[in-house]
């Protein structure tokens, strides 16, 4: 990840670019938009002779339009005053629950609805079961701190207060610190080391019993040439915290303000992110961008779950993580480091 963002920044700082799309990481897009490095999409969209009438952008799902798509709002990077479309997204997610349904028959065990009982039941699976409760990502820098944020912001936490104050970590901070130590503890091996590939190949072979993070997962768990637990997969809603609250992130396309074809781009970013397109990709397996495509009968057929997707992007957050182009630096040198230490006991989780 870091490599990408390397070339696309060495990239798109040069006078003429070799590309005229650029596939970015939601935490990026303030970033590229502070560096001038990207240009609005709004004077494209009112060019009659290349803007698709059918195009729908209002059929974007809004909480995706807005998180991977807006800069310059409240905060810099939220739907309000001020704010211009830089991108869209392209791999949106948001976090929902999967957990083993013939493990939790087995062992009669209720889906946890909230985080007293997700605590609980992580201890029940491993002395249980004897595989791995829950799988998670832990590995140093973004991969962390992603996962701490899953538990954050559910039970009340941020990283910064209404005036950019950090509050990471106050009281709720550690607490979610402390239920990821548990999650550890109890979760498969090496969960420390793991970034987002290894804690999804744990849930695939059958090394855990459960699984929170995002709704790309969906096509994988149903592959039969990847996942040893097709059809003994549920899914839930992130369980409740002192509110409901789920992930928003994934990947977006931008236009480079380097770009050398830029009509060109524009015209390729309509068709990739069009109604069609986009229930394409998700029949093979993608992520939704689109409510149409959320709501469509062969889709919904094939992917019964996404009825619970649906309802998890009513509690999906745009400001889950603070967007700004400052956050990369602490999200991986300052709180990802942090966040590490305590997973592997060098730093005990403490208010400051």
């Amino acid at each position: 990840m870091g490599r990408l963002k390397e070339k696309q920044l060495l990239e798109m700082s040069k006078p003429q670019g070799d590309y005229d799309l650029c596939c970015y990481i939601v935490m990026w897009k303030g970033e590229y938009v502070a560096k001038n490095l990207v240009q609005p999409l709004e004077p494209y969209f009112a060019n009659v002779a290349l803007a698709d009438p059918a195009y729908d952008v209002k059929d974007i799902i809004p909480i995706y339009y807005e998180n991977l798509g807006l800069v310059g709002g409240p905060k810099g990077y939220l739907a309000g005053p001020g704010a211009k479309l830089y991108g869209l997204p392209y791999g949106a997610e948001t976090s929902v629950l999967a957990y083993r349904k013939d493990i939790f028959a087995k062992h009669n065990l209720a889906v946890p609805e909230n985080y007293d009982d997700f605590l609980k039941i992580l201890r029940v699976i491993k002395d249980k079961e004897g595989i791995g409760a829950l799988t998670s990502r832990g590995q140093a820098g973004h991969q962390c701190v992603h996962a701490w944020l899953l538990h954050l912001n559910p039970l009340g936490g941020a990283v910064f207060d209404d005036q950019w104050r950090p509050r990471f970590n106050d009281k709720v901070g550690v607490q979610a610190l402390k239920f990821f130590q548990e999650v550890v503890a109890t979760g498969p091996a090496g969960i420390p080391g793991y970034g987002q590939g290894e804690a999804n190949t744990a849930f695939l072979q059958g090394q855990a019993a459960m699984y929170l993070d995002s709704t790309s997962f969906v096509g994988l768990v149903n592959d039969p040439s990847k996942s040893k637990v097709v059809g003994n997969v549920g899914w839930a809603l992130h369980p409740r915290g002192v509110k409901r609250a789920s992930q928003s992130g994934g990947l977006g396309l931008t236009m480079p303000k380097n770009a050398k074809h830029p009509e060109a781009g524009f015209l390729l970013l309509q068709w990739l992110t069009s109604k069609a397109q986009d229930k394409a990709v998700t029949k093979q397996g993608g992520a939704p961008i689109r409510n149409s495509t959320m709501e469509d009968a062969e889709v919904v057929k094939q992917y019964p779950e996404f009825v619970v997707f649906k309802e998890a992007l009513k509690y999906s957050n745009p400001d889950w993580r603070p967007i700004i182009a400052e956050w990369d630096e602490i999200n991986i040198q300052a709180l990802g480091v942090a966040v590490s230490e305590a997973l592997t006991g060098k730093k005990a989780p403490r208010r400051r």
